[in-house]
């Protein structure tokens, strides 16, 4: 057929499509509107409290973030008598339509919303009356309004439309008919038979449909049905689509509007699933449910009917979709202990899939954490984003750096936001990377980020598309069904070790910052309450404040969503959530306190002041006492009174002072003229760290003109003028030898303290930051002396080897990498590390270690980061490597100091007098890390977190507890007992593969 001929048929099909849709709804009379607006949400039983508007179409109603209670009324006229009554409802904002009682019915959406309109369109505006009227029906309804598009968007805050209105049903079947096999025939081979057939029956159709009648339609839809009936043969590739609403639990809006939104999309699921009866639905997110639970009861009861009758799949196993490079390793797995334990709880339901679509990159360490909790399994389609390499595949097993594999798959369509369409089937047919070895994929159709789910739009077009000749069959099943058939292909997938990095947003290791520093304070003051109140409880006390400890874990957990701590969400979120920070932070100390009172009560302090070190291994620092430096030795995870770990320093060892020179025992440290490093020799190795002519601590700061997400990749050749040194002096304070600095750039100001203390063997940066720039970006770096390939960054639970060239495009896209407490450049005898206490995005190249400090994007907030910042690193010069130098303890030691208890209570009746203070945890391998002590979630057995942190195994290592202990063993993430482990003399001996995480359990006596 020529193609002029098919250009004009194709012209008229169009055509004749959109103006079936058109036909679809006719007006019959507007409803009367009225409105309360308030500034927050109010419930429904006070929705008349707001500021009363009565409304017509063009009436303005609210501003951005505005909310009220709508109210629509009228009488359905006598002549629409045994048609289907429809009313089309449009506010330029979020709508959710309620019962009688309040309860959540049905989400709307306005038309106009921002969107990706290549993947559909999101707008929702219909809500059904009767399928065949009586006439004379009243319409009286209520509906709770955001004045926010899906994506936080003002659009104008005016009323668009309310009207009822009559539904054209079969001209609504037959605009999908011809929606369906239009984008068949754009999806076929442009030769194919196939393609040639659907196109003269459309055609035909089209031609009958020019005077659209009731017996035009009649005969159009019949022309069209023979090819909506053509079913394919024996399919090479199978289709899983399950219904899918990605939901930002804070992104572009508060959190609280979250909460509507998970209202608004579950309720229009529900209303959904009435009508069509093969539609299966899943979400993700527990603290999503709990929401629903505390604020949506009867909603959340509906839900859970319909999880019991299994059309609605819970997925994930962790609390939120979470960032998974910045919360450290206990926070990782808290998100999957809370999370399965709530699903487990509230419905029953063993979660076996991690669910993550949208995350900035994927930790190493995950797997093994998976695995030990029962999740067999990993979604995610993020690194279809990647910028200059495309991942290799879309089913494989992920492999972490301990080994654990996992059976990971991401959608061929690249999205989680799927129009259910033919081009959906087509993309992923042609694009499915191992399509060779696998005859199944995953498809998630519906709209999301800003939630809403999937419309009739979806359902229709799946209703079309089970077996349709021309493309791979879609059934809709739950993802935990697809998973189980993908298993059975497993022995033919290939592995991909170590992380998956996401070649984008890297700008999220440091936008955001005080939000960063929280959650690192939040992370730590929880881990340190934990360990007093746990051993506290071990030694017979009582008290242990677990409720109120899940909690505040909880909120934290919250804040680690993937769009909160990364620093991608508007200005409202941080403000808020600072807030909660600081009331959480302080809630988090006073048990500390509380907790470690209990403690000392126990042992017979007797009003002494009491050090306590919850690291597991004997410790040596500088502490303050009544305007006096005390050197002190502190035992492994143990306590000690203070008179009795004051311990003497050779004179040798104190630092001296002088004009640009810091010095004591271990280094020498020279200052440039402008503030920076020019040298620090290593005494012990012998050693310059810093490369001849280069420097260190020098801040630069950079143009950065990029978002929240992504700075430009060629940031470092736009140096934004010079950082000017103001103000330095040099003098002893105590123990420690002190250059303080300050530095003065644009409209801001860096102080930093600069030391040296009494036999360290690391140079201290405390900084503090009055930050008013915007579109910069501030980095300090260390030209170092080091010649090494790799640099090892730490992760949660072990570390990853990563280039330090950029030979590859691979190596040239992760330029900036995320690390935790360290990053370390070794040569075999000899190596340098960067600490931090809060700062995650790091750069290595050659032997230059580089930390991202601060970053000010305006978008999407415009004051992000313009304000009075605290932080501190360190330069760590060692001999041997990162492993052998122990580098791990010192980055541990570098964030978790000593707690000093001055006012220790009296010793109470059967108190030991002090003579149990002594350390009651330890363990003899140096690579062996008790990351963590809490106490067990369904007892008061004492639950521990090992790991190996070097990389290699341990063939023996012994546990020595010094509390009376009956039994031990090993336990899965989810606390389920395994291995019974012996206890001999007070010891449990253990082995470790290489970066394992171990969770021992000890039921004390």
């Amino acid at each position: 057929m020529p193609q002029e001929i098919v250009e004009v048929m194709m012209e008229r099909i169009k055509q004749t499509k959109e103006r079936l849709s058109e036909r679809i709804y006719r007006p019959l009379v507007p409803l009367a509107v009225e409105a309360w607006v308030t500034r927050e949400p109010v419930p429904f039983a006070e929705r008349e409290t707001g500021s009363y508007r009565k409304l017509e179409p063009g009436d303005r109603w609210g501003d951005l973030w505005d909310c009220a209670w709508f109210r629509f009324r009228g009488v359905v006229p006598a002549e629409a008598q045994g048609q289907k009554i429809v009313l089309l409802i449009d506010v330029n904002g979020e709508l959710c339509v309620v019962d009688e009682a309040g309860t959540p019915r049905q989400g709307l959406t306005n038309v106009n919303s921002e969107f990706e309109m290549k993947l559909g369109k999101p707008g929702k505006r219909v809500v059904e009356v009767a399928d065949a009227c009586s006439g004379g029906e009243e319409v009286d309804l209520w509906a709770d309004a955001g004045c926010n598009d899906l994506f936080g968007l003002y659009r104008s805050g005016t009323l668009k439309e309310a009207d009822i209105a009559v539904c054209n049903e079969a001209i609504r079947s037959l605009y999908y008919d011809f929606e369906v096999l239009l984008e068949l025939a754009e999806q076929v081979p442009e030769r194919s038979s196939r393609r040639a057939r659907v196109m003269r029956k459309l055609h035909e159709a089209a031609l009958t449909l020019t005077d659209p009648t009731g017996e035009a339609i009649e005969r159009a839809t019949a022309l069209l049905a023979p090819e909506l009936r053509r079913r394919g043969g024996d399919a090479e590739l199978q289709v899983s689509a399950i219904g899918h609403a990605h939901i930002d639990l804070a992104w572009l809006w508060p959190i609280r509007e979250t909460i509507r939104k998970g209202a608004r999309t579950f309720s229009t699921v529900l209303r959904n699933m009435e009508k069509y009866p093969e539609y299966v639905f899943g979400a993700s997110q527990p603290q999503l449910y709990q929401w629903m639970k505390e604020h949506y009861p009867e909603l959340y009861a509906q839900i859970k009917e319909r999880v019991a009758e299994g059309r609605w799949e819970v997925q994930g196993a962790m609390w939120v979709e979470p960032d998974v490079n910045i919360p450290g390793g206990e926070a990782l797995v808290r998100q999957i202990l809370y999370g399965k334990r709530f699903f487990l709880q509230e419905f029953g339901v063993e979660t076996e899939t991690l669910w993550l679509p949208d995350v900035f990159g994927y930790t190493g360490s995950l797997p093994q954490l998976l695995a030990s909790s029962g999740v067999r399994y990993m979604m995610t389609q993020k690194l279809s984003w990647s910028v200059y390499n495309q991942h290799p595949h879309h089913s494989f097993i992920w492999e972490g750096i301990d080994g654990t594999g996992i059976l990971t798959h991401l959608p061929p369509e690249d999205t989680y936001n799927s129009p259910a369409a033919p081009r959906s089937l087509a993309k992923i047919e042609r694009d499915y990377l191992d399509k060779g070895v696998s005859g199944h994929a995953l498809m998630l159709f519906g709209i999301g980020d800003g939630g809403g789910g999937p419309g009739e739009e979806h359902l229709e077009r799946l209703s079309r598309l089970s077996n349709l000749s021309g493309l791979p069959p879609a059934k809709q099943e739950t993802s935990l069904a697809f998973f189980r058939k993908l298993e059975e292909e497993e022995p033919l997938l290939e592995r991909h070790r170590g992380e998956l990095y996401l070649e984008k947003h890297q700008g999220t290791l440091t936008t955001q910052a005080r939000s960063k520093r929280y959650n690192r304070l939040m992370e730590l003051a929880l881990r340190e309450t934990e360990f007093a109140a746990s051993l506290a409880l071990a030694l017979g006390g009582e008290g242990y404040p677990g409720e109120m400890l899940e909690r505040i874990w909880k909120e934290v957990l919250l804040y680690q969503f993937h769009d909160i701590v990364p620093g991608s969400s508007i200005g409202r979120v941080y403000d808020e959530s600072l807030e909660r920070y600081e009331v959480l932070y302080k809630e988090t100390l006073e048990l500390q306190r509380e907790a470690y009172v209990r403690l000392a009560g126990l042992l017979g302090a007797n009003g002494e002041p009491v050090l306590f070190n919850s690291l597991p291994w004997e410790r040596e620092e500088w502490i303050e006492h009544e305007g006096e430096w005390l050197a002190v030795r502190v035992p492994s995870m143990g306590g000690v009174r203070l008179t009795e770990a004051s311990r003497e320093l050779p004179t040798a060892s104190m630092p001296v002072c002088a004009e640009g020179v810091l010095e004591n025992d271990r280094l020498l440290v020279r200052f440039a003229a402008d503030g920076s490093l020019s040298s620090v020799f290593d005494k012990a190795a012998g050693r310059e760290a810093l490369a001849a002519g280069g420097r260190g601590n020098v801040l630069a700061v950079f143009h950065d003109l990029g978002d929240a997400w992504d700075f430009p990749r060629d940031y470092r050749q736009t140096t934004a003028g010079e950082i000017k040194l103001k103000q330095a002096d040099f003098r002893l304070e105590g123990p420690r030898a002190v250059s303080r600095q300050v530095y003065t750039y644009g409209q801001s100001e860096i102080r930093q303290t600069v030391s040296l203390a009494a036999g360290a063997d690391m140079v201290v940066f405390e900084t503090e930051v009055d930050w008013r720039e915007s579109g910069k970006m501030l980095r300090t770096s260390f030209d170092t002396s080091i010649r090494a390939d790799m640099a090892s960054c730490e992760i949660q639970f072990g570390y990853l080897r990563r280039p330090t060239s950029r030979n590859t495009l691979h190596e040239f896209a992760r330029d900036e990498v995320c690390a935790q407490r360290y990053i370390d450049l070794s040569e075999s005898d000899f190596g340098v590390a960067l600490l931090n206490d809060c700062k995650y995005g790091h750069r290595t190249e050659g032997g230059t270690l580089d930390l991202n400090l601060l970053r000010s994007p305006s978008y999407p907030d415009p004051n992000a980061d313009r304000a009075t910042h605290q932080f501190k690193y360190a330069l760590m010069p060692h001999k041997g490597d990162h492993v052998r130098a122990n580098v791990v303890r010192r980055g541990y030691e570098f964030n978790v100091p000593p707690v000093v208890l001055y006012d220790s209570p009296a010793a109470r009746p059967g108190a030991t007098n002090g003579e149990g203070f002594r350390s009651w945890l330890s363990i003899d391998s140096p690579a062996l890390i008790i990351d963590s002590v809490k106490k067990a979630e369904d007892g008061d057995e004492l639950v521990l977190r090992v790991y190996e942190s070097g990389g290699s195994p341990v063939a023996c290592a012994r546990l020595s507890i010094g509390f009376p202990c009956a039994d031990a063993w090993a336990s899965t993430i989810m606390e389920e007992r395994g291995e019974s482990l012996s206890i001999k003399d007070g010891h449990v001996e253990l082995e470790f593969r290489p970066f394992e995480v171990k969770t021992i359990v000890l039921r004390c006596q």
